[in-house]
């Protein structure tokens, strides 16, 4: 099918599969590896527009169903689409709104047709089939758009994986055909079939057919042993082409990056970093700082050290202490800093690709994050020794 992005790799790690590339959408490069913020009602919470562009962002999510429900498809169309509507210049991608049959479940009912749902806001139900999910996108004006998939819990075992997983390959096709804007917008696929082999195969065999401009690792990052989630993902990219990126969905914490990157994923996105600011919790490099806690009252220094972020330049831990989750202002500056924190974390690799010394970086940073070798979670060293880095027995090299 056409495609209007560009995907060019500069560089490939010597030793894992990680690749770094330059993706061109129609509103600008993107550096990759990336991560990408979730907006999901057209901001990320807490954040400005302007804020998350001084980050150095180049792409961020919204969510189809929910600007579907509000603002509504007809004032999208009225004021030119999302990125006119909430003032921003750069890159967004769209889910096709399939994730809320696992997060709404209960206010969901599946069927061929589609899915419908009940509006959390004011009970009113809305079919959300692959057809009108396109419609929603096109007039959402998203660079990247997500084909609408039949998404299961990962937990789900039996024959409703295998359901979901063709389901999801005949919507696509209906997503195809639907699709009117292939020349500025570009359809990804999404891979199903649980935590089966056999059936993530079929369905990638299914999905390469369709020649879509990129793909996506779906139905993960809902509770899976993490062993089993590498796993999945590693045999995702081996039998995806390599010719075009590739997206891991809902994936957010900084070692799941880092491995995954190595496992041949360029693309992520996750709440993780804005919902965890609501709570006070700050990611560092060594770690996350539960800012709520009394032994930050009197602790002066910034959230991180070399952080450039307005949160770290401008205030303390012992400000944040005594505003965290009792002033909005305290959200509001954790949560900058832990979007600046996960996209400088992906330069910082994607630099490391770049440079060929990705493997060293990989040793540091879990040094830095767990310290002790024994702290390391077993899935993260079985990960990465299956593409030639030996957490426990390698060294980092300087």
């Amino acid at each position: 099918m056409k495609s209007a992005l560009k995907w060019d790799v500069i560089a490939k790690c010597g030793t894992t599969k990680a690749r770094a590339a330059v993706l061109t959408l129609p509103h600008g490069p993107v550096n990759a590896p990336v991560f990408m913020p979730v907006g999901t009602q057209g901001t990320l919470k807490g954040i400005t527009p302007e804020q998350i562009e001084g980050l150095g962002c180049q792409i961020m999510l919204n969510n189809t169903y929910h600007l579907g429900l509000r603002p509504g498809q007809e004032l999208l169309d009225t004021c030119g689409g999302a990125h006119v509507f909430q003032g921003w210049n750069r890159n967004l991608l769209t889910d096709s709104g399939g994730f809320q049959m696992v997060s709404l479940l209960k206010l969901a009912e599946i069927t061929e047709k589609g899915v419908q749902f009940e509006s959390p806001h004011d009970g009113s139900l809305m079919l959300l089939t692959p057809e009108h999910s396109m419609s929603l996108q096109n007039s959402i004006g998203a660079d990247i758009m997500m084909q609408l998939d039949d998404v299961v819990s990962s937990l789900t075992t039996g024959p409703r994986v295998e359901e979901a997983m063709w389901r999801s390959i005949r919507w696509l096709d209906r997503c195809i055909k639907a699709h009117k804007k292939p020349e500025s917008q570009n359809l990804f696929a999404i891979i199903q079939g649980g935590l089966d082999p056999a059936m993530r195969k079929q369905c990638i065999e299914e999905m390469v057919k369709r020649d879509t401009p990129g793909y996506a690792i779906g139905g993960l990052s809902g509770g899976e042993e993490k062993d089993k989630f590498w796993r999945v993902v590693s045999q995702c990219t081996d039998l995806m082409p390599r010719e075009k990126p590739i997206y891991c969905m809902g994936v957010g914490y900084a070692e799941d990056l880092v491995v995954c990157v190595a496992l041949g994923v360029d693309m992520f996105d996750c709440v993780f970093p804005t919902r965890t600011a609501r709570f006070g919790n700050a990611l560092t490099a060594t770690g996350t700082l539960s800012l709520r806690q009394a032994k930050y009252k009197d602790d002066f220094r910034p959230i991180e050290e070399g952080c450039d972020c307005i949160a770290c330049k401008s205030y303390t831990r012992a400000y944040l202490y005594t505003i965290v989750t009792k002033e909005t202002v305290g959200c509001h500056l954790i949560s900058i800093h832990n979007t600046a924190y996960q996209l400088r974390l992906m330069r910082q690799v994607r630099e490391s690709i770049i440079e060929d010394r990705f493997p060293q970086f990989i040793h540091k940073f879990f040094k830095d994050l767990f310290v002790e070798k024994s702290a390391y979670p077993e899935w993260a060293v079985n990960a990465l020794k299956s593409v030639n880095v030996d957490l426990i027995q390698g060294e980092e090299q300087p």
